[in-house]
């Protein structure tokens, strides 16, 4: 006796239907050709996606264009900068330190043609244009060539004799990959790689892994998979499993088969009703229960739309049962594809219940297992799984597999999928700007704050402090991309106390995906939409595009925190910056250093895609430091004279809490009183009381006669003198 049989790999639905590939028992094929002793089972979809560095991690070969997280196998100790600023003056200096690493990542054990974008932590590190997100000193992709040299890098490091070329596995190297974006820590990596230029077949894939020992034709084409395990059979199990492929052998030798039309008959005059002369049935039939198949399957791939990560499509059959079931594919495919491909493998396991073993004369011995058959008076196609010669007859084990049908309507969803912008970093705009204080209670030096920002893929710039030789002094990185723009329209002065509803902000931002939104009485009075125009802090209501980056703000809230001395000084193209604290950087703070009112402060800043820094500089005034000027000016007369009086105003409180005075803000409450004839000084002097009185002597005295007399009112505060309010004395 001797039987030929058909040996599944693994069983996803219904048995050996969905998982025709193996060996023939006996003489027929050698076994080894296929299949060594068990080891490490295939590729997982997570193995692809987890960044590994142990010793003895399989590195799978890649064909087509997939993304892999690889295996890193060589780094660097982390290379430490240390940089010294600030100190002097009683202050203490600032210390920083940044860190980089080298390291190398082996990627796929078949050579690929090149690699495209890379990710870091999931977010973007290298773009579909080849640009860096981070700062890296040099990049190569070695492509495991056979000729392949080693990395000058690791020889340099290692040794030229002990330094391997990794000849035929394909690997990156980086190059002082800056650690900042990544908390100092080498981050994980996947990698999307293209190892063909386009989809591969099934049957090169095969042919490939078994050296030529397996082949095929017409089977389907892959745009990308990774083959992974511990021999030919787990590195192609996933793909005979999915696509049902059987194994057939012939002149050409071994091939894989997909369940097309028939290729072959059994009439009734093949099948045998007589073995030695005794009556004998030919055939005969069996079925599984519904309930062993499983209810639905879900099948998880590789989806593109998904940036290639991991996506899940899942079909459900109409009928009994409870089992659902799962198949894991690492192969690239669309929604639409593998939803399809989901519903042909539950359809071929309920398809597949149905069994039958059919005796038939010698003439059945041209018929081998793997092959697609009709059988007179039954429906359908059928598969032969097992050929056995036995008392004087061939006996065929057959099971049924679907035909051609219908498919299910397209439409799947690939799902949502948060995506970074992938985008050249772009040149870098940098803004300096001398602040009120933010904060409530009175500050003690100036508040210089700088932005930052660029097009949809900037991310941050390198700040330098540059001294009047010439000489830049680093002080750190930019905080995120501040949102700014210019203004499109000079805005005409406002009332200082009232909301303005009838005049509008218009501004045009950096970039078409820069956001300004609307906010509510409460939010703004948290400080939300506090935005500063040239010179002017305001806030607004309401926020309207009008163009792809352009906007139409209203409701706005003019001169705050004491700018309203700005108000009557914009013009178009004045600089827009949203003012976002986590979104700014405090250039002094950075240096150590406290800032002097009248000096000057020049910024350098220098992003990846910077061909030169960007500068931008500004003196001092020391907005935070400068008492805002007092308000609700009277003058009336008195005896000859003149009453002058007003309420002050401070930098250390900007809200009105319970009607009661604000906070002082300083060491004593002064201020400098001035009678002016036109633009000349005619008395000063100086009061600790928020009221003077210009008596008709002093009147007298200076010989006030003119129209144009007024008095003016500043506070002096501890460090520097206030803006001044003036009234007309009416003499």
């Amino acid at each position: 006796m001797a039987t030929v049989v058909l040996t599944a790999v693994g069983t996803v639905l219904g048995g050996p239907i969905g998982a025709a590939i193996g060996a023939v028992i006996g003489n027929v094929i050698d076994n080894q050709i296929l299949f060594k002793p068990k080891g490490r089972e295939g590729s997982r979809l997570s193995d692809l996606q987890v960044q590994t560095s142990s010793y003895g991690t399989q590195v799978p070969k890649i064909f087509g264009t997939m993304r892999v997280a690889g295996t890193v196998i060589w780094a660097t100790d982390l290379k430490e900068v240390k940089s010294k600023s600030g100190g002097g003056k009683g202050r203490a200096s600032v210390t920083t330190y940044s860190y980089s690493a080298s390291f190398a990542v082996a990627l796929s054990a078949r050579a690929i043609r090149s690699i495209g974008r890379i990710w870091a932590d999931g977010n973007l590190l290298r773009g579909s244009a080849g640009d860096f997100k981070s700062e890296v000193s040099a990049f190569r992709v070695h492509p495991g060539g056979e000729d392949q040299a080693v990395d000058p890098l690791i020889a340099a490091a290692e040794g030229m004799t002990l330094t391997p070329g990794h000849r035929g596995m394909a690997y990156v190297l980086f190059e002082d990959l800056a650690l900042a974006d990544y908390g100092n820590r080498i981050p994980s990596l996947t990698f999307e790689v293209e190892a063909d230029d386009g989809a591969v077949s099934i049957e090169a894939v095969a042919a490939e892994l078994s050296d030529g020992a397996l082949g095929g034709a017409g089977l389907a084409a892959l745009d990308g998979f990774a083959a992974g395990g511990a021999d030919i059979g787990a590195a192609i199990g996933p793909l005979v499993e999915a696509q049902g492929l059987a194994l057939g052998t012939g002149e050409a030798g071994l091939q894989l088969r997909a369940v097309g039309s028939a290729e072959g008959a059994i009439g009734a005059d093949r099948l045998a009703r007589r073995i030695n002369g005794q009556a004998i049935d030919p055939v005969e039939r069996s079925g599984g229960a519904a309930d062993g198949v499983p209810v639905a399957l879900s099948l998880r791939h590789y989806d593109a739309a998904r940036d290639y990560q991991a996506g899940v499509q899942r079909v459900v059959r109409p009928g009994a049962g409870r089992q659902e079931q799962g198949m894991e594919l690492p192969v690239v495919m669309g929604a639409d594809d593998a939803r399809a491909l989901a519903a042909v493998r539950l359809g071929a396991a309920w398809t597949g219940r149905a069994m039958m073993a059919l005796r038939c004369d010698w003439s059945a011995l041209t018929l081998a297992p793997g092959m697609v058959v009709t059988v007179d008076d039954v429906p359908g196609l059928w598969r032969i799984e097992e050929r056995e010669w036995e008392a004087m007859a061939v006996r065929l084990s057959l099971r049924r597999v679907p035909g051609a049908g219908g498919a299910l309507p397209t439409g799947a969803s690939s799902g949502a999928i948060v995506r970074q912008v992938d985008a050249p970093h772009g040149a870098t705009t940098l803004m300096l700007a001398d602040l009120p204080s933010l904060r409530d209670g009175a500050a003690s030096a100036p508040l210089l704050v700088a932005a930052a920002s660029g097009g949809a893929g900037w991310r941050s710039a390198a700040l330098f402090v540059m001294s009047d030789s010439g000489e830049a002094g680093a002080i750190g990185r930019s905080a995120g991309r501040a949102v700014m723009g210019v203004a499109d329209a000079a805005l005409p002065d406002g009332s200082r106390v009232l909301v303005d509803r009838e005049q509008a902000l218009l501004v045009t931002l950096l970039a078409e995906d820069m956001d300004l939104g609307g906010a509510d009485e409460a939010a703004l009075a948290q400080g939300r939409n506090l935005c500063l125009l040239g010179e002017e802090l305001l806030q607004y209501e309401a926020a309207e595009r009008i163009g792809p980056a352009s906007w139409r703000l209203s409701g706005l809230r003019r001169g705050l925190r004491g700018s309203e001395w700005a108000m009557d000084a914009h013009g178009v193209g004045d600089r827009f910056l949203l003012i976002e604290e986590d979104r700014l950087v405090e250039p002094l703070t950075a240096m150590g250093a406290s800032g002097e009112v009248g000096a000057s402060l020049r910024l350098a800043a220098i992003g990846l895609g910077d061909v030169e820094p960007v500068e931008d500089a500004l003196a001092i005034r020391g907005e935070a430091l400068v008492p805002p000027a007092p308000v609700h000016l009277t003058v009336r007369g008195e005896d000859g004279g003149r009453v002058v009086g007003w309420v002050r105003r401070s930098r250390a409180g900007w809200r009105w809490s319970n009607g009661g005075d604000v906070p002082l803000g300083e060491e004593s409450e002064r201020y400098r009183v001035r009678v002016l004839d036109g633009e000349r000084v005619v008395r000063s002097v100086e009061t600790g009381a928020p009221g003077w009185t210009y008596d008709a002597a002093m009147i007298a005295a200076d010989g006030a006669a003119g129209a144009d007399w007024a008095v003016e009112v500043a506070q002096i505060g501890t460090l520097a003198m206030g803006r001044a309010a003036r009234i007309a004395l009416n003499l």
